[in-house]
């Protein structure tokens, strides 16, 4: 697939004033500075579509983009170690918690996991929640050309075999670098391949 159009719709800390209508959304999460917005950017190919940050937390509401017409890029607040109050923390997982339990047309929720670091137990609880609710994921696992190839592939060998305590097999993942485009295409033909589904289905 190739990105012509993305444009930006609507932030909204109310998940009632999100687009209404038949368009497929992908969400877009993970712990702050996870990379999420660089990203976006990357897959997008426009450098300031998601505003970057140096300071965690710096996504605050649910951002909706159209991607060629067609389909919602959805990048959702982050979670973990964010700097904000408590009582801000709280509001963040009360609308990410809405947002993925409320939306039908949300395909598929893009998790972003930092490939330098082992298993973050944040990061395991709410797969393990997504999959006790039935929400559709897969894990991106970003920043890929911030290690060798070896000590990547071995950090996300111990992802997997953390998952596999819970389940019974490892869920779709992608290997991403914002700054090569690594993971570009196959991310996004993913999405493609997953509209061509949802459509055919839709038809029936």
């Amino acid at each position: 697939m190739n990105i012509t159009s993305a444009k930006f719709v609507m932030s909204n800390s109310d998940i009632k004033k999100c687009p209404i209508d038949n368009k497929a959304e992908y969400a877009f999460i993970g712990r702050s500075n996870v990379g999420k917005s660089s990203l976006i950017n990357m897959l997008t190919n426009h450098k300031g579509l998601a505003k970057i940050s140096t300071k965690p937390g710096k996504t605050q509401l649910v951002n909706h983009f159209l991607i060629n017409d067609q389909w919602y890029l959805v990048d959702l607040p982050g979670y973990g170690f964010a700097k904000v109050a408590k009582n801000t923390k709280q509001r963040f997982s009360k609308l990410i918690f809405s947002f993925i339990e409320s939306r039908p047309n949300l395909i598929n929720l893009f998790v972003l996991v930092d490939c330098r670091h082992e298993p973050q137990t944040k990061d395991v609880d709410f797969m393990e929640w997504l999959g006790v609710n039935g929400i559709p994921f897969s894990i991106i696992f970003t920043k890929a050309d911030k290690l060798s190839k070896q000590k990547l592939s071995e950090n996300v060998k111990a992802y997997e075999k953390e998952l596999l305590n819970s389940w019974e097999e490892m869920p779709p993942f992608f290997i991403s670098s914002a700054s090569s485009g690594l993971g570009k295409e196959e991310i996004l033909n993913s999405i493609d391949e997953t509209n061509k589904t949802v459509l055919l289905q839709k038809r029936k």
